[in-house]
């Protein structure tokens, strides 16, 4: 079963394995619309279509086509979080640059190969200020404290969180720019971003 989205950003929570493959079925509807249509064109009527489910089972979960895509955004960052410990369970616990690089590893596989996580990714565009969902590179960043925290055998302390922040806020602005220069991303922007966390991380990692 996937992860179920936080229940502030749905009406209702999934408990019944069908009840929980049918909203999977619409996040992953949503995702594939968010790629063909772009978000301000995204209905929650062509999500249902395209999901093969009632309009009524889009609106028993979501009020509205935000809370549907911050579920996505939420779901995005939960397997963004899983992927990374499937990555670090293979490495050993002595080095944090291959740690590091397989965070940004697992960034650059979910925005190659995920559909509609280059607008959803883990947050919804253009967020209102002071929405709770309007800072998720704070999200993500304490995700990746928690995970390197653990695999590394780190304290995460003030200064831990507050660097890894610095970093997830760099490294977005970077790889944005990697995939607007390349579809692909630009294997030269790429390697200036690994370049430039590893240089950033090494004072409170070395």
């Amino acid at each position: 079963m996937d992860p179920v989205p936080p229940a502030h950003s749905m009406r209702r929570t999934p408990i019944q394995q069908r009840s929980a493959d049918r909203l999977a079925r619409i996040l992953d509807a949503c995702a594939e619309l968010l790629d063909e249509t772009g978000y301000e064109n995204l209905t929650t009527r062509a999500v249902a279509l395209r999901a093969g489910v009632p309009i009524g089972s889009v609106y028993r979960f979501f009020g509205n086509k935000r809370a549907m895509a911050i579920a996505l955004a939420h779901r995005n960052l939960d397997r963004y979080v899983d992927g990374i410990a499937d990555r670090l369970a293979e490495l050993p616990a002595t080095h944090w640059r291959p740690v590091v690089d397989a965070v940004l590893d697992e960034y650059l596989a979910m925005k190659r190969g995920v559909p509609g996580f280059a607008l959803v990714d883990f947050g919804v565009p253009a967020p209102p200020a002071g929405e709770p969902e309007g800072d998720p590179n704070h999200q993500v960043a304490a995700r990746l404290t928690e995970l390197l925290s653990a695999h590394l055998g780190l304290t995460p302390d003030a200064t831990l969180e507050r660097a890894v922040l610095v970093a997830v806020e760099a490294t977005d602005a970077l790889i944005q720019l990697a995939f607007r220069t390349d579809p692909a991303g630009d294997p030269g922007i790429v390697a200036e971003t690994r370049a430039m966390m590893h240089a950033y991380l090494a004072r409170v990692l070395d």
